[in-house]
């Protein structure tokens, strides 16, 4: 069932969102000492959650965008009173004071906070395996990793312990664990979405974004966390335009000549038949040169070092935990 779909469903009293809830919390409860998606799991706070969505559903009032829906959300983004610890030892024990501009649009729209996925420490690697609290494993690919940083939330979804999740992405945090767990993944455009009370690693790149099983998981949480927000001052003061059934004709799509010279051939396979089929709709695929594509790598590792060692000034041991150089793990040792 497609997640938009299941929407409505939970609206036209087809399916509770305690049920959909409770379908959840047993797959978590049976899978995730074997995966280690979740760090954090809030059962009763979400069964509370979902009751008063059915409520209002069954008194005819008005649900959001999201009603019903069960969220994992990675550990390096605020939410009220969860523990918020990006996967390290430094942040153990803190406890989120507020919640995220996301996580705030969210609950406004009815979406369930299940609870809080593992992830690279500090969102500093690739693998999930640099977490404080042990690697994730891929439900995909059993015994394989789940790539990260996002990991935990990409293996949640795959596992079907939950409808959504959210992730950051800075170097391809979102995307690489999409693409591992075979789910979908996707960074948005620098300043589409608000990053207030994500925990920052390189704040000229980073991004919050959603993960789900499905193209329109996808749009409908971009739908909810996107647009503008005073409080960060990169966001921009529209929302894309999401509608999902478009035509394409006249739609003009660039593609990198540089980036598919280095994909793997059954990858290229794939994204080649997707192209020929959006020129059977209509779309003109243009080829586009990005002749400096060899700078890009080493340009983006400097900026990165240089503000994530600035990022975790912060963590000295004073007002957050411990002191971040005395037992961080070896990778994050390496960048700051």
């Amino acid at each position: 069932m497609e997640t938009v779909d299941k929407v409505d469903m939970i609206k036209n009293h087809g399916l509770t969102a305690s049920e959909n809830l409770e379908k959840f919390l047993k797959r978590i409860e049976a899978k995730n000492d074997d995966i280690n998606a979740f760090l954090e799991v809030r059962g009763e706070e979400a069964i509370k959650r979902a009751e008063e969505i059915d409520a209002r559903i069954a008194s005819g009032k008005e649900t959001g965008k999201l009603a019903g829906l069960v969220i994992g959300v990675k550990s390096n983004i605020n939410v009220e009173d969860f523990n918020v610890s990006a996967a390290s030892k430094t942040l153990e024990n803190y406890t989120g004071s507020y919640d995220a501009t996301v996580i705030r649009r969210i609950k406004e729209e009815d979406g369930i906070i299940i609870g809080m996925t593992n992830m690279d420490e500090f969102a500093a690697g690739s693998s999930t395996e640099t977490s404080f609290f042990g690697p994730t494993d891929n439900p995909a690919a059993p015994g394989r990793i789940p790539g990260g940083s996002s990991g935990g939330s990409a293996a949640a979804v795959a596992a079907g312990m939950c409808d959504l999740a959210l992730g950051s992405d800075t170097g391809g945090s979102i995307r690489n664990p999409a693409s591992h767990c075979g789910v979908m993944g996707f960074k948005p455009t620098y300043g589409a979405v608000s990053r207030q009370g994500l925990l920052d690693l390189a704040m000229s790149f980073d991004q919050i974004g959603p993960l789900a099983a499905d193209v329109s998981g996808i749009s409908l949480a971009l739908d909810v966390i996107s647009g503008y927000d005073p409080a960060d001052p990169t966001t921009l003061d529209s929302s894309p335009d999401l509608e999902v059934e478009r035509e394409l004709k006249g739609l003009r799509v660039g593609v990198v000549r540089e980036f598919l010279e280095v994909t793997d051939e059954a990858i290229d396979e794939v994204i080649q038949g997707k192209l020929g089929a959006m020129e059977d709709e209509g779309a003109e695929i243009v080829e586009l040169d990005f002749g400096y594509i060899d700078l890009c790598l080493p340009t983006y590792y400097l900026i990165n070092y240089v503000e994530f060692f600035s990022a975790t000034r912060k963590y000295d041991g004073r007002k957050y935990g411990h002191r971040i150089e005395d037992v961080c793990g070896p990778e994050v040792l390496r960048r700051i």
